[in-house]
């Protein structure tokens, strides 16, 4: 792994954790403290909208999104995994918090030098130096979960992935504090713990690191027929529950390549394998890369795109992919019945609900589907259009504000949504920052 020289400043400048807060009074008397500056931010803001009322609205969001993402990232964690899956979440979030939030990929405080060889000692009963030949102390990437300290060994350039302490023993906690506000913030009264759930068991899984092994290893020999993507190699001997060590990749971060100049033949290069990645893991493999942020791609000289980070992966049962599968083709659409009966075998539509909830879902997955398929109307697809993107800005706006569905309780849609869901939107997004037009059905070879 490789980020570039820019970002490697800002994370050697950045002040060292020599820990992090682990147990329940610990992590919600953090955030408590977070709640009094947002409680004082809003008592400036009062004042600021009386004065300069243009100006005092982003002032409020750019104060809560640094106080919010300062606490959140000495929280690390499922907490910090929250705020990096809200900075994909470009069309809900303002500005502000997007941006902020946006750090979590792959810039936050590391580690300190003595918390990390204890955590060698711990796991290896030796010190980082007498494993490699060279490791350097200082992480070269700090994220959610883990950092990156590059290493030599037999002549090869190794990325060492350590997990932070305690990560694993908290998430329990972080989801029972997250709960309450996700339930007001979506209007998730009545909801079961089915999707929470799904959430803490895809958190544990990413903090498996022998887990992780395993599915890196397995996506890299699967998917290795695909053109144009690059994998590192892992070494299990030198891995654990807590440590990955794999190939150092050169190459520079997608969201940093994605602001360079660049040929459009380049960028259809890179956006084309990135689909086809996902289409072939998602409609052959039936489980695929659940976490689609630009942290977890790299970008060679080539152009090739490198796939990294397999902690977040996804099955898909048949009883779900089925009809799934069916329900995203633009006939179905066209097709009333066809597609309340999928609707119904989703459980979006529910044999207990009013006629009147069921006309109205019925319309609303309508309408969200008819422009979440646009792209598989042709056979190839500009994705850095900006109609699409402004189409599906506009259906996340009118969901957010609309009154009726936020009276509506209870559970809609299968568990498995919330993983496809924001793998699909994930995937979108990135394809438009990397502006790239590419071939809808192409993938099939690779299946065919």
């Amino acid at each position: 792994m490789l980020t570039t020289n820019n970002q490697y400043l800002k994370t050697t400048k950045m002040k060292r954790l020599d820990s992090i807060p682990t147990n329940k009074i610990e992590r919600v008397s953090k955030l408590v403290t977070t709640g009094v500056k947002i409680g004082g931010n809003y008592l400036k803001y009062y004042g600021q909208k009386i004065v300069n009322p243009e100006t005092a609205k982003e002032t409020l969001h750019e104060n809560n999104a640094t106080d919010i993402y300062d606490s959140l990232k000495e929280l690390k964690g499922s907490a910090l995994k929250v705020a990096q899956m809200l900075s994909m979440e470009k069309n809900l979030l303002p500005q502000s918090y997007v941006e902020k939030f946006s750090l979590s990929q792959f810039s936050v405080p590391p580690l300190s030098g003595p918390l990390v060889t204890k955590t060698f000692r711990k796991y290896f009963g030796k010190e980082p130096h007498e494993l490699f030949d060279t490791f350097n102390p200082e992480s070269i990437n700090a994220a959610s979960i883990g950092q990156v300290h590059k290493a030599t060994k037999d002549g090869k350039d190794l990325a060492v992935k350590i997990q932070y302490p305690g990560v694993r023993e908290s998430i329990g906690t972080d989801i029972a504090m997250v709960k309450p506000i996700a339930v007001r913030m979506f209007n998730l009264q009545g909801t079961s713990d089915e999707y929470f759930q799904e959430i803490e068991g895809k958190l544990m899984e990413e903090t498996d690191y022998t887990l992780e092994l395993e599915q890196s290893e397995a996506v890299r020999v699967e998917c290795a027929k695909l053109d144009n993507l690059r994998f590192p190699k892992y070494y299990p001997e030198l891995s654990c529950e807590k440590i990955i060590t794999m190939d150092w990749m050169q190459g520079k971060h997608l969201s940093e390549w994605c602001k360079e100049e660049h040929t459009q033949e380049e960028r259809n290069k890179v956006g084309q394998a990135l689909y086809d990645f996902y289409m072939y893991q998602i409609h052959g493999l039936h489980k695929f890369h659940a976490d689609p942020h630009p942290g977890n791609f790299l970008v060679d000289d080539n152009a090739n795109l490198i796939a990294i980070d397999f902690g977040c992966m996804k099955a898909l049962p048949t009883d779900f992919y089925t009809p799934y599968y069916k329900i995203i083709q633009p006939e179905t659409l066209a097709n009333e019945a066809l597609f309340k009966e999928l609707l119904y075998e989703l459980q979006v539509l529910r044999p207990d609900g009013a006629p009147s909830e069921e006309e109205y879902f019925f319309g609303l997955f309508l309408e969200l589907l008819n422009v979440f398929v646009d792209p598989y109307r042709y056979e190839r697809f500009n994705f850095g259009n900006p109609a699409f993107s402004n189409a599906i800005a506009g259906l996340s706006e009118k969901f957010a504000n609309d009154k009726v569905l936020r009276k509506m309780n209870g559970n809609r849609g299968s568990k498995h949504f919330i993983y496809v869901n924001r793998t699909f939107f994930g995937l979108y997004s990135l394809l438009f920052d990397i502006g790239a037009e590419v071939d809808i059905y192409g993938f099939r070879r690779y299946i065919d």
